[in-house]
C-alpha cells in the first residue's frame, strides 16, 4: 500500500515540477509577477487533473525561485564555467534554477532533485542539455555538502587523491 502512495506522490511532484518549469519559462519571456503568473497558468494552461497539492507545490517552487533569483543565479554562475546564464537555453536555465532553489530552500534530498531535473530536461530539452545540467547540479550539490560538512563518497575520493 505505501508503495502506491509514494508512487503517486512522486508523480504528483514531477507533475508540479513540470508545471513550475512551464511557469518559469513564461516568467523568463514575459517577466510577469509570480502571483499573476501562477493564477494565469492554472486558469489557462495548467493540467486540469492537477490536484491542490500539486498546484501548491508548483506555485511554491515558482514564487520561491523568482523571489530568490539573484542568489540562485549566483550559485549557478559559480559552476557554469564559460556560460552566461542569459545565453543558456531558456528551458535549461530554468530547470537549473528550480533545482538550485530546491537545493537551497527545500528539504528534498539533493539526489532526488538532480534525478527529477534530469528527467524533466530529457522531456523538455536535449540529450546534451541533460549532461550540462547534470554536471552543474552535481558540482553545486558537492559544494553544498562540503559547506555543510557532509562526507560523501565523491568528497572522500577527492580528499584521498589530493593527499597522495
Amino acid at each position: 500500500m505505501s508503495f502506491d502512495k509514494s508512487g503517486k506522490n512522486t508523480g504528483t511532484r514531477r507533475k508540479a515540477r513540470e508545471s513550475a518549469l512551464q511557469m518559469m519559462f513564461s516568467a523568463d519571456v514575459i517577466h510577469a509577477d509570480s502571483e499573476v503568473l501562477t493564477v494565469d497558468y492554472w486558469k489557462e494552461l495548467g493540467d486540469e487533473d492537477a490536484d491542490e497539492k500539486t498546484q501548491q507545490f508548483a506555485n511554491n517552487l515558482v514564487s520561491g525561485a523568482l523571489s530568490n533569483l539573484q542568489v540562485i543565479d549566483d550559485r549557478i554562475r559559480t559552476r557554469a564555467e564559460h556560460w552566461r546564464i542569459e545565453r543558456m537555453a531558456i528551458v535549461d536555465r530554468n530547470v537549473l534554477r528550480l533545482a538550485v532553489y530546491e537545493f537551497l530552500f527545500e528539504d528534498t534530498p539533493h539526489t532526488v532533485v538532480i534525478n527529477e531535473a534530469l528527467e524533466i530536461a530529457r522531456r523538455f530539452s536535449t540529450f546534451e542539455a541533460t549532461q550540462f545540467i547534470n554536471g552543474i547540479l552535481d558540482s553545486i550539490k558537492l559544494d553544498l555538502e562540503k559547506a555543510s560538512g557532509i562526507d560523501t563518497p565523491e568528497s572522500k575520493k577527492k580528499t584521498q587523491s589530493s593527499a597522495t
